[in-house]
């Protein structure tokens, strides 16, 4: 497979999602909130909005944009995310999104794509993205490297801020997956398998997103996740339903740096994120 850096610039048509307490409810769930967190559940509280509901808005666009880029959307895993959010998002309303094909990169053995969506309500930006994928086949095309980024650095030998952990339900995948991402991958034993993951369907990696997004509410935000500017996450290594995700969380230099990972394999990291506070 070769992937096609032409199309580098080029965008997506506009495509809308109308949205009501119901479908932000249902992404709650998806990335596990609790009964405790009803705010983000019952449309009599709101119901307010977890940031990184900012990627479903963004589902509609993968498969025009990975169209775009040639790639082989069976062997593309999640490699990190970014969303900043501007404007508290209402209850209700329609979203419009335009998707970006931003960089096709050649890391010998796999292939980098970056998109960027914005998404806007009434004219107003609310949520802007950045994703990063891997296509496990796609390497060593003759494309460029992908640019430098700064590193984050998790400190060592320091007790963490606070940490945060949760069990994740064995059905969790398939409830997350009715919010817009259908990958096989997190709902067919068979396909995960042919696929390379012989556990089985693994978490996605957005609802691991999901998961910090919401441990760094709970903990740093009291329970106010619009106080959530921007949320960085680089996936490093999957984690599986039934599993329980571990978030460890250091204050520097006034952003919260994240390190999760699963309680089952402490070595294994899942994700290194970074979280900017309004």
């Amino acid at each position: 497979m070769s992937l096609d850096v032409s199309k580098v610039g080029s965008t997506t048509d506009c495509y809308e999602l109308a949205y009501d307490w119901k479908t932000l409810g249902l992404y709650a769930l998806g990335i596990g909130a609790k009964r405790d967190e009803l705010p983000y559940l019952y449309e009599a509280h709101g119901p307010k909005v977890y940031p990184s509901f900012g990627v479903v808005p963004a589902y509609a666009l993968l498969e025009p944009l990975i169209g775009l880029c040639g790639g082989n959307a069976a062997m593309m895993v999640h490699g990190g995310q970014v969303v900043r959010q501007f404007e508290e998002l209402p209850p209700s309303g329609t979203l419009s999104t335009v998707g970006t094909l931003t960089g096709v990169y050649d890391m010998k053995k796999f292939a980098q794509v970056v998109f960027t969506t914005e998404s806007s309500l009434d004219g107003k930006k609310i949520f802007e993205t950045e994703w990063s994928v891997i296509f496990r086949d796609g390497g060593g095309f003759g494309g460029p490297r992908p640019p430098k980024r700064k590193i984050v650095k998790i400190p060592k030998d320091t007790d963490p801020t606070w940490s945060f952990e949760e069990f994740i339900s064995p059905e969790q995948a398939l409830l997350y997956r009715l919010s817009g991402d259908h990958n096989p991958l997190h709902a067919d034993p068979k396909f995960a398998k042919e696929v390379g993951f012989e556990r089985g369907p693994i978490l996605h990696g957005l609802a691991s997103y999901g998961y910090v997004c919401r441990a760094v509410a709970i903990k740093s935000c009291g329970g106010e996740a619009n106080k959530i500017a921007s949320l960085q996450s680089q996936f490093r290594n999957p984690i599986w339903p039934a599993d329980t995700i571990v978030h460890d969380a250091y204050d520097v230099d006034g952003e919260i740096l994240l390190k999760s990972y699963s309680r089952e394999e402490p070595d294994t990291i899942v994700a290194i994120s970074v979280a900017t506070l309004r």
